[in-house]
């Protein structure tokens, strides 16, 4: 009768063990695994950053703080021939043109007829090997035949500042020239970055966001403590790596992307914009040869539902 009980002890053992095996497998299946454990510990790198195609590549970045996002959408816009039509509800529009000595004669009459609602025109400018101060020779007709047929103008400066000081007297330079004559728009500091022929000698190619953002801030309080608005015109490349935009919130941002159909027809930037340079290369009516056109974002307040008159009380 000893016997018998080998087998049944057997049995028990077996069971354990498949039970064993069992559990180890359910324990295994819900366990995860080394990578899930590496990708649960690891810090996302990009946390807190955005995507973003800066002019060169796509890049990861950190927005600034204080600086407004852009909210404008790629689906709010569609193009019309060579216009672009923003089709969104937070802001009305207006085309405009920005001028200079390269546009020669202009006739104001045409280009306001033609849909042309604002023109920014160039009051001077500085060299960019000597850093003389020059005049636009063209600045008092343009601004003259602007007002009179409706045009809303503004004035911008180009500016190669490479200090504080050179920024301030652009500045003064333009105010006395303009004369405390009446803007509709904002006084803007054009700073741009030399890369034709003569990048190599230009006496701003090595000037560091620091030194160029100082620069645009001594200009936009100049014409400011003067009693005019004052905006930062730049690029994409400019306006990422440029300026430190956090800096210059208190100021208008036009922003210079020209549009190529069909994938780029909108202000594409991370932050918000006033104005958006869609083309550098516009046929319009009354300027010859080709100019700037621009689309201006004028914010639409939103609608308040109308307030309920109380009802009489009963006598």
């Amino acid at each position: 009768m000893k016997t018998a009980v080998r087998p049944r002890a057997e049995m028990i053992v077996l069971i354990l063990l498949v039970l064993l095996v069992l559990l180890a497998l359910v324990l295994l299946a819900v366990r995860p695994s080394s990578s899930e454990e590496e990708i649960r510990e690891t810090p996302d790198p990009h946390e807190g950053q955005v995507y973003i195609y800066d002019g060169n590549e796509w890049t990861w970045m950190t927005p600034l703080e204080g600086v407004p996002v852009n909210a404008l959408a790629k689906e709010e816009f569609q193009m019309m021939g060579n216009v672009p039509i923003y089709l969104g509800s937070a802001y009305d529009t207006i085309l405009g043109v920005d001028v200079s000595e390269h546009q020669h004669e202009i006739d104001w009459q045409q280009v306001k007829e033609s849909g042309v609602d604002f023109a920014y025109i160039r009051l001077g400018r500085r060299g960019y090997t000597e850093g003389g101060l020059f005049d636009d020779p063209w600045f008092e007709k343009n601004y003259e035949g602007a007002r009179e047929n409706a045009v809303l103008v503004g004035v911008y400066f180009y500016s190669q500042a490479i200090n504080v000081e050179e920024a301030r007297e652009e500045a003064e330079f333009l105010l006395g020239r303009l004369n405390e004559r009446e803007l509709d728009l904002p006084i803007v500091y054009d700073w741009e970055l030399i890369d034709n022929e003569d990048a190599d000698i230009a006496r701003t190619k090595d000037l560091d966001m620091k030194t160029r953002t100082s620069c645009a801030l001594a200009f936009c309080k100049t014409v400011e403590a003067a009693g005019y608005d004052a905006c930062v015109y730049f690029n994409r490349l400019q306006g990422y790596y440029g300026y430190d935009l956090s800096k210059l919130t208190d100021y208008s941002f036009w922003f210079a992307l020209p549009v190529s159909p069909p994938e780029l027809c909108w202000p594409s930037f991370y932050y918000k914009v006033d104005v958006w340079q869609y083309s550098f290369s516009e046929t319009v009516p009354g300027i010859e040869g080709e100019t700037d056109m621009n689309m201006m974002f004028i914010p639409l307040e939103p609608e308040t539902p109308p307030t309920e008159e109380p009802s009489p009380t009963p006598d």
